[in-house]
């Protein structure tokens, strides 16, 4: 069963240590530099939301979330609504569904609106992420045709 689980002092350095396949890292920031994006996002009027994912009591992956992403070069679509800025399983524990679970988990959170109210999700990704973009298109995304950071933005109607 998977859950969405703060990262803690417990938790933190399993965490960091979970990595993607090699072919996979120019797709995701280490989850150490995303931890350090969220102290930037919320220091600067941002609404982050790291978590760990867990497979039962095993940390098998990071997401991080955000809300309100104002003050940078950002998609317009980022203001006032929910992004999932970075998503990874570690690569010991891909191809078992944990995404697939991982990304219901997340998008079941989002609807809470933890933050506020918000019209849509929108995750950023690599054009040559296919992988991603059927996860994604699985759940409803859509490409909105902005290409954002040499990114495709992908929108989903909350």
């Amino acid at each position: 069963m998977i859950t969405l689980r703060k990262i803690t002092l417990g938790n933190r350095r399993a965490i960091f240590n979970l990595e993607v396949a090699d072919e996979q890292r120019s797709f995701v920031a280490s989850n150490l530099s995303s931890v350090a994006s969220c102290y930037v996002l919320a220091t600067n009027g941002g609404h982050p939301f790291p978590f760990a994912i867990y497979a039962d009591e095993q940390p098998v992956g990071f997401v991080m979330l955000a809300y309100g992403i104002t003050g940078y070069d950002e998609p317009s679509i980022a203001v006032d609504n929910y992004c999932i800025m970075r998503l990874m399983i570690d690569k010991q524990y891909q191809n078992r569904g944990y995404g697939r679970e991982a990304m219901t988990k997340i998008l079941e959170f989002i609807r809470t609106f933890p933050a506020g109210p918000a019209h849509y999700c929108w995750i950023p990704y690599k054009h040559d992420n296919v992988n991603a973009k059927k996860l994604y298109e699985s759940f409803g995304f859509r490409d909105n045709g902005e290409d954002f950071n040499n990114e495709s933005i992908t929108v989903l109607s909350l």
